[in-house]
């Protein structure tokens, strides 16, 4: 049978409650978002003259959790609109409202009385057949059901979100005995195609998969702490991006997520895991426990391992909690040569053998840290899971991982991997001792453009299942590489279309990519049916190479910097005006030089989860690669009489004068950077390449031919102009912005406007592209300019607002 989900209950509206209705608001559906109603009248009810009969009364509750889940940041949906999705309510006047719904989740508190006692009052409404799923992180799935009818039964599990939902890939699904095949299947392949999540499916075993293992790793790594003497930040420091980690690391994801939560997950496994060879590192250590006591919990608590204060000064410091005196201090200094030694290296997987082979502390940190975590996810098979992949699956979704632990000890290797274990004094399990003495040397495999695993039970590598309907990178570049070069790599990902990846820092774009860019399309004009170009980084493009541009205006070389701009710019026409399709898939970070690439595609396959701007304006440029003259091109295909027509010149003048970012691939249409019509979003980023073939090759297919170069572009001139100069320099008398920022604006409207035409006319795009070019270069002339760019380059932080 056909299941679809158009519209879901969740019940209780906590903090996973209420951002699991805003996602899955965010894909479409319609959310009945229900909780308790309170006790009695606050205050200010009182005053209202409410009664405890009014349903501003009933529904505070849920009504107060979600507006909090909107104000929050980042936010939880993906465009303000989709909160009209959720209907809030209160679940003893509304409950019966779920028998219109495909699929009920319980999100109540974690106590297993009270989530008996609400299935036991959804069987009075729910219809047959509708899906019924409990978030608990750790309640046993079977323990719930008891008394429930058969088809409840049937289609019942747990699914797992991690928090915050939206951001957090990971969803594990745990079935009960009783739940039917087909509702597991149902759930795995909706979770990856609609919800965007690795979904990850679980035996019922204490904190299922994730957790089990993530928190055994803090565990762990609280002793070795200790241990090792190490302070908060040389541990945050070291166990950040440099290994592959969120930059929250370890003690700041401990007061992000509350310090009692993973102790109450802790000693639950403490308690419900005695046959857990590790159990005795689930009693942490004494200044975990002082910090419980006294209430130190994180963020919630306004001070756990990190304590925010104003100085003497007034201003905001961050202090550090020394773990021995048990005081705050200010941050000290983190140096390890093994860190220094990394800094320039970008590849992961390069920079992880260097620091498990460093001769300094890190190194003996790492080496023990990793000797444990090795022996810890091998005896988990077949504890937690019979396949090893869902282990590194789950860490990496649910914990923000770039590298799952089978993965870091293939790089390594196996007989590495056990030294390492044996060095922490740990002891592996048989099946992998097995597998050495059988000759066998790695957990993963690519057999014919195949992920293969190591399976325990059949001893031999199989097929990692659901990835045969995928287009993956990392296995077409091992056997169909085209052509690369230093920044780019060029692959056949089949049925006739080619894929051009970035692998520069923060794939910035420079000299190497656009000629990557222009090679992609000669080959693919020559025999190929299309053109995606999309990568595996943590972001699609941070921009051009900022560098570069820094380099060429200090020592005042403006004939090769205009040079430099012009390349740019005839790449991106080139990329509008080929052949052949050309398909842009963007995810995450799409700033400056990334976003001009998307908008001169014939069509951005976008991940919903997209930062999309161009945000030159910030370092005191305008948008110099094809974007402002876009920018001035759609809004000639907008442009209507009247007042319309200077809202729609102010909207587009304020996008890049204000260097606005999107939050989502929704809020980048808003913004005008992605088209109505054209531009599509997929939630799923695992499906996005893939989506992105079928795009390309269904334009071909459709008889693609190359557009039109557009000589009838109509700009406002100096109708257009005036609004630009009134505006900044009223911001300017205001003291808004700086002379220097008036200055860019009047740069930006110029271009905008087509110059100082004397009324509207009629251009073409090249007549822009020179006048954005000029711009761009006598803007990098200026010393305000070249001391926002040295700033830049200085700090290398990315250029976004």
């Amino acid at each position: 049978m056909n299941r679809h989900i158009r519209k879901v209950a969740v019940l209780g509206s906590g903090i996973m409650g209420s951002r699991i209705a805003c996602h899955f608001a965010n894909i479409g559906c319609e959310v009945l978002l229900l909780d308790i109603v309170p006790k009695e009248l606050n205050e200010k009810e009182q005053n209202l003259g409410l009664t405890t009969e009014s349903k501003q009364f009933r529904n505070r509750i849920v009504n107060d959790s979600l507006q909090t889940a909107l104000k929050s940041n980042p936010s939880p949906i993906y465009r303000k609109s989709f909160a009209s999705r959720i209907q809030t309510g209160n679940l003893e006047d509304d409950l019966s409202g779920i028998k219109d719904c495909d699929w009920v989740i319980e999100v109540v508190i974690e106590r297993l009385d009270i989530k008996q006692q609400v299935f036991e009052q959804l069987e009075k409404y729910r219809t047959p057949g509708t899906l019924i799923t409990t978030n608990t992180s750790g309640i046993p799935i079977s323990m719930m059901l008891e008394g429930r009818s058969d088809d409840f039964k049937k289609h019942f599990c747990g699914t797992h979100f991690f928090n915050p939902p939206r951001y957090l890939q990971l969803l594990e699904i745990i079935p009960s005995p009783e739940t039917d095949n087909a509702i597991i299947d149902f759930l795995m392949d909706y979770g990856r195609r609609y919800l965007g999540k690795k979904t990850v499916l679980c035996k019922d075993t204490p904190a299922f998969i994730a957790n089990r293992i993530g928190v055994y790793a803090i565990a762990a790594l609280f002793h070795l702490v200790d241990e090792m003497d190490l302070t908060v930040e040389e541990v945050d420091r070291l166990t950040g991006p440099v290994l592959g980690r969120p930059k929250s690391a370890t003690f700041r994801t401990c007061d992000v997520v509350g310090l009692d939560t993973l102790v109450h997950v802790a000693n639950g496994l403490k308690d419900n895991c005695p046959n857990d060879e590790e159990k005795s590192t689930f009693d942490l250590p004494d200044y975990i426990n002082e910090m419980i006591e006294n209430s130190w919990l994180g963020s919630k608590t306004n001070q756990g391992f990190y304590k925010k204060i104003k100085n003497e000064e007034g201003k905001s410091e961050i202090l550090v909690l020394d773990l021995k005196s048990m005081e705050y201090r200010p941050k000290g200094k983190v140096k390890f040569p093994s860190l220094d030694m990394v800094k320039p290296i970008d590849d992961l997987k390069e920079r992880t053998k260097i620091l498990l082979n460093a001769k300094d502390r890190a190194g003996d940190f790492y080496r023990q840290l990793h000797g444990s975590l090795f022996a810890y996810i091998s005896n988990r098979i077949p504890e937690i899971s019979e396949e090893i992949y869902k282990i590194d699956d789950a860490l990496k979704a649910g914990f923000g991982w770039e590298m799952g632990p089978f993965e870091t000890w293939d790089l390594i290797g196996l007989e590495e991997g056990l030294k390492l274990i044996e060095a922490a004094g740990k002891n592996a399990a048989a099946w992998v001792t097995d597998m050495s003495e059988s000759g066998i040397n790695s957990f993963y495999k690519n057999e014919g453009g195949t992920p293969t695993f190591y399976n325990q039970n059949s001893k031999s590598h199989e097929a990692i299942p659901g990835m045969e309907d995928l287009v993956l990178l990392d296995l077409c570049r091992e056997t169909s590489t085209v052509w690369k070069n230093d920044d780019c790599t060029l692959v056949d990902i089949g049925d006739g279309v080619l894929n051009l990846e970035f692998h520069t820092k923060m794939n910035t774009i420079g000299g190497g990519i656009l000629e990557g860019i222009n090679k992609a399309i000669d080959e693919a004009e020559k025999s190929y049916n299309g053109l995606v170009i999309s990568n595996t980084g943590q972001n699609f493009s941070a921009g051009a190479n900022v560098g570069l541009i820094f380099m060429m205006a200090i020592e005042q070389d403006y004939d090769e910097l205009n040079f430099a701009v012009k390349t740019f710019q005839d790449t991106m026409m080139r990329v509008r005006y080929s052949d052949i399709p050309v398909i842009v898939a963007p995810h995450n970070m799409a700033l400056g030089g990334g976003c001009e690439l998307s908008m001169h595609s014939d069509k951005v396959v976008a991940h919903a989860e997209l930062y999309m701007g161009l945000v030159e304006f910030g370092v005191g440029l305008i948008p110099g690669g094809g974007g402002t003259k876009e920018f001035a091109k759609r809004l000639s295909e907008e442009l209507k009489e009247g007042d319309i027509k200077t809202n729609r010149m102010r909207q587009r003048f304020l996008t890049i004068g204000q260097a606005q970012v999107s939050t989502s691939a929704y809020e980048a249409f808003d913004l005008g950077y992605l088209r109505d019509g054209v531009d599509e979003i997929v939630v799923s980023r695992e499906y996005q390449l893939k989506r992105a073939k079928d795009a390309c090759l269904e334009l071909a297919s459709n008889g693609y031919s190359s557009p039109k170069r557009e000589k009838n572009i109509r700009v406002l001139g100096k109708e257009g102009l005036g609004l630009v100069y009134v505006g900044a320099n009223s911001m300017l008398s205001g003291q808004y912005i700086s002379e220097h920022d008036a200055h860019i604006s009047e740069k930006l409207g110029y271009v905008l406007c087509g110059g100082d035409l004397s009324e509207n006319e009629l251009v073409s795009e090249q007549y822009l592209l020179d006048l954005e070019r000029k711009a761009f270069v006598e803007l990098c002339s200026k010393r305000k300019t070249l001391e926002r760019l040295e700033s830049i380059v200085k700090t290398g932080k990315v250029l976004r607002n």
